[in-house]
């Protein structure tokens, strides 16, 4: 391995260290506001990488509690389950109104809630999202969501609350989300002491340390030492001939052109033409309706189908001949002129490697992360909502 790859693997570990580090930090940085400028409850969002013990128990808490939805059926681990490596095996998720884990998830009858627009992607290294090709990442502007419109974890983990096909559901309006889930958390005693140790006063339950507890947890939930992070440390038994072509293979047909850096991602927006899913009522035009969507990192696809934004295709197989059929010129949306998908998409050459590049994306998978699950949560609801 060369100086500066090694270079970047060091600086990937030592962010590991510096996300799940058990320190208080003073100085938190203001991102982004919600729309209620006027109600101390709802302040600006701050970030904090480098949480205390206390900041990130409460935020595992509030992760699994339903008590955050508006009928207290849905939690974050809902649809970030570890049973599913942080997703939920679905195309599309399904929040309120239902019952079940992962695939086996339904709506309850009768049913007027939509499912969930798109695809839930991993939590699994968001701590790293927006890490550029120098193995730097800045917690206050990483990009979020498929379209990327929220920054920072701190902002990205209470909107699902407002949502209503996620968590709201038709309990209360969007603008007062946040604030009834926070009246309730002030009723329950177990919040109080959590709260008190991890921010040190009484007053400190409010939707921006909500935010920022919640994303402490979330950092903590690495998996980077893959089968290929072993194979570029010098473990050359690592991985299997086929998976070596594999990786070169990446390289030379212009999947790294997109998916590159230590997490396989540029994190930038790009117009693929992924077809839309039927389940929608429609189109699903992304980003500014440019049918532009985030670079996901391919770091622990292997449990984490189906894939994509609409959450069309099952297997990764399925995701590699797409890229061949749009590379060959040929949309895969009818909302999306040829001339419209990235130039470099177009480029790609895969050839007779499709095999390859699979086998060594599942390489780039590790199951070595934290799968524990409460036993029960403050609001003494059931933990991780209803999916039983």
């Amino acid at each position: 391995m060369n100086v500066k790859s090694s270079i970047l693997w060091a600086s990937l570990c030592f962010l590991a260290s510096v996300f799940i580090a058990c320190q208080k930090n003073e100085e938190l940085i203001p991102t982004v506001s919600t729309a209620n400028q006027n109600n101390s409850e709802t302040a600006a969002f701050r970030v904090d990488a480098t949480a205390s013990t206390e900041t990130i128990a409460l935020g595992k808490a509030l992760f699994w509690d339903p008590i955050l939805s508006g009928k207290r059926d849905v939690a974050c681990a809902t649809c970030h389950h570890p049973a599913n490596g942080y997703a939920d095996n679905l195309d599309l998720s399904i929040g309120v109104n239902a019952v079940g884990l992962g695939a086996n998830r339904h709506f309850l009858s009768p049913n007027t809630f939509a499912f969930v627009k798109r695809n839930a992607q991993t939590i699994l290294n968001t701590a790293f999202n927006g890490m550029d090709a120098n193995g730097n990442v800045n917690a206050a502007t990483a990009p979020m969501f498929w379209d990327s419109r929220v920054r920072s974890l701190e902002a990205q983990s209470v909107e699902p609350i407002k949502a209503l096909e996620e968590m709201r559901g038709n309990a209360y309006s969007e603008a007062v989300a946040l604030d009834s889930v926070v009246a309730r958390l002030k009723r329950i005693p177990q919040y109080q002491q959590l709260f008190q140790s991890a921010f040190g006063n009484a007053q400190s339950i409010t939707a921006s340390n909500m935010g920022i507890a919640i994303a402490a947890f979330e950092r903590t939930l690495v998996a980077n030492n893959s089968r290929v992070d072993r194979y570029k440390a010098g473990e050359t038994s690592a991985l299997s001939a086929l998976e070596v072509r594999g990786m070169n293979a990446f390289q030379t047909v212009g999947c790294a052109n997109c998916h590159s850096g230590n997490m396989f991602s540029d994190y930038q927006l790009h117009v693929l033409s992924v077809p839309d899913n039927t389940k929608n009522a429609q189109s699903d035009a992304g980003a500014n309706n440019t049918y532009a969507f985030r670079t996901p990192s391919l770091r622990n696809l292997k449990v984490t189908a189906p894939y994509m934004h609409s959450g069309v295709f099952q297997t990764l197989d399925d995701v590699v001949r797409f890229y061949g059929r749009i590379a060959g010129g040929n949309s895969q949306n009818r909302n999306v002129a040829v001339r419209q998908i990235d130039p470099r998409i177009r480029n790609l050459r895969i050839g007779n490697n499709q095999a390859a590049i699979v086998a060594f994306i599942n390489a780039l998978s590790d199951d070595n992360f934290d799968k524990s699950v409460p036993t029960s949560v403050p609001s003494r609801l059931s933990v991780g909502g209803n999916i039983r």
